[in-house]
C-alpha cells in the first residue's frame, strides 16, 4: 500500500514551522519519518499536511552545558550513537540508542520523534523517563518546559498542545561515582523491545547507594518508574540482596500483556532485566561487580 495524498511543507525556521502546524489542518510534523511514513503507506495515519523539520539548522546540536547536556530534537540517533560527548556525558543514552532498529533506521530516526511517538517498546523514552530529561517546546502561545514525567498522556500520544513542536531536551549531568545500565529483551536484535530496562545509581563513599532510578519500557502505554524499588535502594549498601529486593519488586508491579507475551511474562522479564541492570550499573560506578 502507498500513502494517501498529502501536501509537503519544508521550512526553513522553527517560527514557519509553528505557524504552519497552527494554521493547516489536519496537519502531521514529520521529524525523521520511521515510524509516521509505514503508518501513512498502512493507512492507519491520514494527514493532508507534511511539516517536514529537516532544514532547520537549529533543532540538531549536542551541546553540554553547565547543568549536562541539551541535544536538539532533530539531532538523528546516528549522531547521538557516534557522539563522544554523549558518551561522555550520559552513558545511558549512549547504550540504549545503539540498540535503536537498524543503522539505516538511526540514520534517519530522531531523538524527538521518537519522544513524541512514545512507542512503548522503543528505547529513548525509557531513558527520557530514567534520567529525569525535561524537554523543551514550542508553539503559538510561546516556549514551555515539560518534565519527560508528564509527557505521555496516553498510547502514542505526548502532552504536546495544538501547533506545539519539540524543540530541545535537556539531560542533566550524572555525580560523581555514578553508573548506569541498559538491558532489552527482544525476539531478535533490532527489534522493538518486549521489556527494557534503564538503572542508574549513585555511591557513596560508605558504599551505600545515594541515588537510584529504574525506568521499564513494554509494561505500560508509557515508561514507568519503580518508585518504590528505587526508595529501597537509598542507603541500602550495593549487594546481591539489594538487586533482589528491586528485582521482587518489578516483577509485581502492574503490567499489560498480550496473547504472545502475557502479562505474567513480562512481569519476570521485569524481574531479570532490573536485577542484571542494577548490578551492571553499580560496577559501572565503582562498585563489586554482581550480575
Amino acid at each position: 500500500m502507498k500513502a494517501p495524498p498529502f501536501h509537503y511543507h519544508a521550512p526553513d525556521d522553527l517560527a514557519s514551522a509553528v505557524a504552519l502546524l497552527a494554521t493547516l489542518e489536519n496537519a502531521r510534523v514529520l521529524a525523521g519519518g520511521q515510524s509516521l511514513m509505514p503508518m501513512m503507506n498502512l493507512r492507519l495515519a491520514g494527514p493532508d499536511h507534511l511539516i517536514d523539520l529537516g532544514r532547520i539548522a537549529d533543532l540538531r546540536r549536542i551541546e553540554e552545558t553547565p547543568q549536562g547536556l541539551r541535544i536538539g530534537a532533530m539531532t538523528t540517533q546516528r549522531a547521538l550513537e557516534k557522539s563522544d560527548l554523549v558518551r561522555r556525558l550520559c552513558p545511558l543514552l549512549a547504550e540504549a540508542v545503539a540498540l535503536v532498529g537498524h543503522q539505516q533506521t538511526r540514520n534517519r530516526g530522531t531523538l524527538g520523534g521518537s519522544l513524541c511517538h512514545l512507542d512503548p517498546g522503543a528505547e529513548l523514552p525509557v531513558v527520557a523517563a530514567a534520567l529525569d530529561a525535561v524537554l523543551h517546546v514550542a508553539g503559538p502561545a510561546g516556549a514551555r518546559r515539560i518534565a519527560f514525567r508528564d509527557f505521555p498522556l496516553d498510547y502514542l500520544t505526548p502532552s504536546l498542545a495544538p501547533g506545539e513542536v519539540l524543540t530541545h531536551v535537556d539531560i542533566a549531568r550524572a555525580p560523581a561515582n555514578s553508573g548506569a545500565a541498559f538491558l532489552e529483551f527482544n525476539r531478535r536484535p533490532a527489534d522493538f523491545a518486549i521489556v527494557s530496562a534503564a538503572a542508574t545509581l549513585t555511591l557513596g563513599v560508605d558504599g551505600r547507594i545515594t541515588q537510584a532510578a529504574i525506568a521499564l519500557g513494554g509494561v505500560s502505554h508509557a515508561p514507568v518508574r519503580l518508585a518504590q524499588a528505587e526508595a529501597g535502594l537509598i542507603g541500602a549498601r550495593a549487594s546481591v540482596s539489594a538487586w533482589e529486593s528491586a528485582a521482587h519488586l518489578a516483577a509485581q508491579s502492574p503490567c499489560d500483556g498480550d496473547e504472545l507475551y502475557p502479562a505474567d511474562y513480562r512481569q519476570e522479564l521485569s524481574g531479570v532485566l532490573v536485577r542484571r541492570a542494577l548490578a551492571i550499573a553499580c560496577q559501572r560506578a565503582g562498585g563489586a561487580a554482581h550480575v
